[in-house]
């Protein structure tokens, strides 16, 4: 993504950008496009990363350029679907490790921290996982040697090379346990054990418990309780995902802030991830990323079809400097900062939830030039 400064502002279609950048002298501003990425911004606090959506490991569309943005800007790379059951196992014995590999190989050749999501979870996996033909539930005892032989097919074949694994995910509804088929199937030890099959399978990987709405007080609790009664048994589980589904307009910097010490004071680990800035009408909580909420669609909850308004933008780069200000002053407590997408045309937030609506919640535009927001970023 080389390009020089006349035609970096002349292909940028914000006049706030054009501005912005304009302070700049000609080298200073070659500096911050050409020569480093926001990996090497961030570098001494956390690593810095993104997700590769499906389309992008498939090679379809840009995925050519996209991956070069990805490996210039990103020091660690997570999948968006394809280690998720569906993809990597739609039916029992079948099992398709194409885009996996994909994802490996480039995160190899770029020197980059892989993180495997998801192993256990209670969306995109195949009802057959659960129930028999007659749609009744398979027994405690089956479904344990289902979940173990997976994470151990799944972890074992990337041991030692996927440093960081989301085992569970999304596992409480609030401050309640989620009425999954893993729960309802196993019990509430499915938490438990899912980690101990991990930690069997790769000793040396990074073992998180990840979820949305990690700033709620009452899924802290709950969550911490999980853990620590699974570490009192000796079962590893290094820290949390702090899913980052946040919008121009909340949860407020106090309130992440106090989420990232309860979870440092619990003596975990904070990572950051799947985080973007929502900056449509709001319609539901924040930070809630439950795909099983849907909206219908309408014009007034879709208003920027035609790009984003000035102030918008700008907003949008004040509330990313504002949250990355803060991860920088806990740097000490987080290892990892994830994007969920690295630019507005892949966000899945374009369809959730509501599907059809065109958003602008990540660093770069639909055209993979970055926004205001990238460069707040670039010169924290």
């Amino acid at each position: 993504m080389m390009m020089n400064r006349r035609k970096f502002l002349t292909s940028s279609s914000s006049l706030a950008l054009s501005t912005y950048l304009m302070s700049y002298s000609g080298s200073s501003l070659a500096s911050l496009i050409e020569n480093t990425g926001l990996k090497d911004v961030f570098k001494d606090k956390f690593s810095f990363g993104t997700a590769l959506s499906t389309a992008t490991l498939s090679g379809l569309g840009n995925s050519s350029d996209q991956l070069k943005l990805v490996a210039k800007e990103f020091s660690s790379i997570t999948p968006e679907n394809d280690f998720k059951w569906a993809n990597l196992r739609p039916k029992p014995n079948s099992w398709g490790w194409d885009l996996a590999d994909k994802f490996v190989e480039f995160g190899q050749e770029n020197n980059m921290q892989m993180v495997g999501h998801a192993l256990v979870w209670h969306s995109q996996i195949p009802d057959n996982v659960f129930f028999d033909k007659k749609n009744k539930m398979l027994p405690r005892s089956h479904l344990l040697a289902t979940m173990e032989e997976h994470i151990n097919t799944v972890v074992g074949r990337y041991r030692g090379k996927i440093h960081v694994w989301d085992v569970v995910n999304e596992a409480f509804k609030g401050g309640r346990w989620r009425k999954s088929h893993w729960y309802n199937g196993i019990g509430e030890d499915y938490f438990e054990h899912a980690f101990r099959f991990a930690q069997n399978a790769d000793p040396s990987a990074q073992l998180m418990y990840n979820d949305y709405s990690m700033d709620n007080s009452k899924k802290q609790q709950s969550v911490i309780a999980a853990i620590n009664q699974c570490k009192r048994k000796g079962v590893k589980i290094d820290g949390v995902g702090m899913q980052s589904h946040l919008h121009l307009d909340g949860p407020s910097i106090k309130q992440i802030e106090q989420a990232i010490l309860n979870y440092a004071n619990a003596g975990l680990r904070v990572h950051i991830t799947e985080l973007e800035m929502d900056v449509l009408p709001k319609i539901q909580d924040y930070a809630s990323a439950d795909i099983g909420n849907k909206y219908a669609y309408r014009e007034e909850l879709d208003p920027y079809k035609s790009g984003l308004p000035l102030a918008m933008e700008q907003k949008l780069a004040q509330r990313y400097e504002e949250v990355f200000k803060l991860y920088i002053k806990h740097s000490d407590k987080i290892d990892r900062v994830t994007l969920w997408g690295t630019s507005d045309d892949e966000s899945w937030k374009n369809d959730f939830p509501i599907k059809g609506r065109t958003n602008y919640p990540l660093l770069f535009d639909r055209n993979q030039q970055p926004k205001l927001a990238y460069f707040a970023l670039k010169k924290l």
